[in-house]
């Protein structure tokens, strides 16, 4: 039977509704129910430390929803009852605590996938992992500082027995993070992670699902189809490669639970205009007339996660360069794609100069010559976004200077 075909335009639509853009903007502040309703569209939020902007992980929420108070959500991860936690998914992430035990496959085998730090802690300092894992049962939630000082205190001297120093407490402390055996309770002004026992931060009727224990592959499979229909709501319409990718599965993971979804009527494959690969369309997936979005887009918005769906999506070739050397960098340090209506139509280099009070602007870059009614969008939302920041000066000295592929300030 042939497959169906979906147009680019729908294709890129459906994505878009998927992740949440297009919603009217909400009236009288955003709540937390709002903040929740984005979690519920996207599943997964990115976290990452560069913080040029803001901490990343604030920006999808007002990319979907506009100026909101970030307390509110931070609260939502920091306070009972938790509604946010954090792991390992698609890199460290926040996520709603139910997704936590689909994880287990992954807190299981942390030695293996973890890296070496955190390998040769458990192997050469058994005893430290240990002395860890209990000094934050009995006093967590606690930076990994403020475990060290703790350990100082209650077992001085194992100190010299063991070898340690900071990085081996730390390495200790993201072994029993990534293996599920403690948790994150939030994280401080500074961005540390602050340790908890499960039963601190976890709802209490998930508890005994959440620890991690031995499986069989047949739980295992019902665990990869829950992750992968899961990543295919957030996605809307995507490859096989689109739907692993959001939650980091491998193809002998996903691919069964593709199969098992499609033959379930939850997957609709179909093939859209452009794209090599045979696509899936989740069922519930909406694919509206017209997507009315504005905004600036985290480099780590799950939207753009997928490079080469970005660019089948959109026509739009993205590629991080914060690790790539000034001289070679093509539109900046900590680039934020520009989204106006359905298309992804310029890419800004900003920066929060808390310092000065001013959102700097040093590059801007169209995929084409703009009209007058994008500039001026442009405009705006770089004029709100500064707002929000608490910025109260945008360097922008002439409106007309935003046609300029290069705005050097």
């Amino acid at each position: 039977m042939a497959l169906r075909q979906i147009s680019a335009a729908q294709a890129r639509r459906t994505a878009l509704a998927a992740q949440g853009f297009g919603r009217p903007v909400p009236p009288g502040g955003v709540t937390a129910r709002q903040l929740l309703r984005v979690v519920d569209d996207v599943a997964v939020v990115q976290i990452d430390s560069v913080n040029v902007l803001t901490r990343s992980h604030y920006l999808p929420f007002y990319s979907r929803l506009g100026p909101y108070d970030r307390a509110r959500l931070d609260a939502l991860r920091d306070q009972a009852p938790r509604r946010l936690v954090e792991y390992w998914v698609h890199e460290a992430s926040l996520i709603a605590p139910d997704l936590w035990p689909l994880l287990g496959f992954r807190m299981r085998r942390a030695l293996q996938d973890s890296w070496g730090g955190m390998q040769r802690v458990v192997h050469e300092n058994p005893a430290l992992v240990a002395a860890v894992a209990a000094e934050v049962q009995a006093r967590g939630p606690l930076t990994s500082r403020e475990l060290e000082r703790a350990l100082a205190h209650d077992v001085p001297r194992s100190r010299d027995d063991w070898g340690w120093n900071w990085s081996a407490v730390k390495n200790a402390l993201e072994h029993l993070f990534w293996s599920g055996v403690i948790t994150s309770a939030g994280r401080t002004s500074s961005f540390e992670r602050r340790y908890a026992p499960l039963e601190r931060v976890l709802p209490a009727a998930l508890l005994p699902q959440a620890r991690v224990a031995p499986t069989t592959p047949e739980l295992d499979a019902d665990r990869f189809r829950a992750l992968v229909e899961r990543s295919a709501r957030a996605i809307g319409i995507g490859t096989a490669h689109c739907l692993r990718d959001y939650v980091r599965l491998r193809p002998e993971q996903a691919n069964p639970a593709i199969a098992t979804l499609v033959d379930e009527g939850v997957l609709e494959p179909v093939q859209v205009e452009g794209w090599r690969q045979p696509a899936y369309r989740h069922v519930l997936a909406r694919s509206p007339r017209r997507v009315e979005a504005r905004a600036f887009l985290s480099p780590f918005d799950s939207l753009i996660w997928t490079r080469p769906r970005v660019r089948a999506l959109f026509g739009f070739d993205y590629r991080l360069e914060i690790y790539t050397p000034a001289a070679q960098r093509r539109h900046g340090y900590y680039v934020l794609p520009l989204l106006l209506g359905d298309r992804l139509v310029a890419r800004a280099d900003l920066k929060a100069d808390r310092q000065s009070g001013v959102l700097r602007v040093h590059q801007l870059t169209w995929e084409h010559p703009p009209m007058a009614a994008e500039v001026e969008a442009c405009h705006e939302e770089l004029t709100v976004l500064a707002a929000w920041l608490g910025l109260d000066t945008l360097t922008l000295s002439d409106i007309s200077s935003l046609y300029a592929r290069k705005v050097g300030l």
